[in-house]
């Protein structure tokens, strides 16, 4: 990652210039606070809306590998919670991300990618900050 000194600029005190993309859903809260964050920190970034855009298989797949599937899947989440039992019961990997394909809700929002192949689930202001 690089970190480059924005010279002339008071209050802001880095221009970080990456590929940043940030993916989940425009108006949940906590991509609201996640976005904000960004925003204040003066980071540019790239916003994927995975409800209306959808997600592809692929990406989901290597977001499993590197985060685990267990992490990407938002059990809290009301749509997850709407399953039925036996829907419910007995998930693993490939019914997970058959899930999170069908119902992009139940992805764990945000899901933030970095250069490098960094990547961030969830939004924890700590963690943002040692990532950028």
């Amino acid at each position: 990652m690089r970190i480059v000194e924005q010279a002339g600029t008071e209050g802001s005190r880095y221009n970080r210039r990456m590929s940043i993309t940030i993916y989940g859903i425009k108006n949940c809260d906590t991509m609201k606070k996640a976005r904000a964050f960004l925003d204040k920190q003066g980071v540019e970034y790239s916003f994927h809306d995975y409800k209306t855009s959808g997600i592809e298989k692929t990406k989901l797949e290597g977001w499993a590998k590197k985060a685990g599937w267990e992490t990407l899947l938002n059990r809290a989440g009301t749509t997850f919670r709407k399953l039925s039992e036996k829907e419910k019961e007995g998930v693993t990997e490939k019914k997970a991300i058959a899930l999170m394909l069908s119902q992009p809700s139940m992805i764990k929002r945000p899901v933030l990618e970095l250069p490098g192949g960094k990547l961030l689930v969830g939004f924890k202001p700590e963690e943002y900050k040692k990532a950028l």
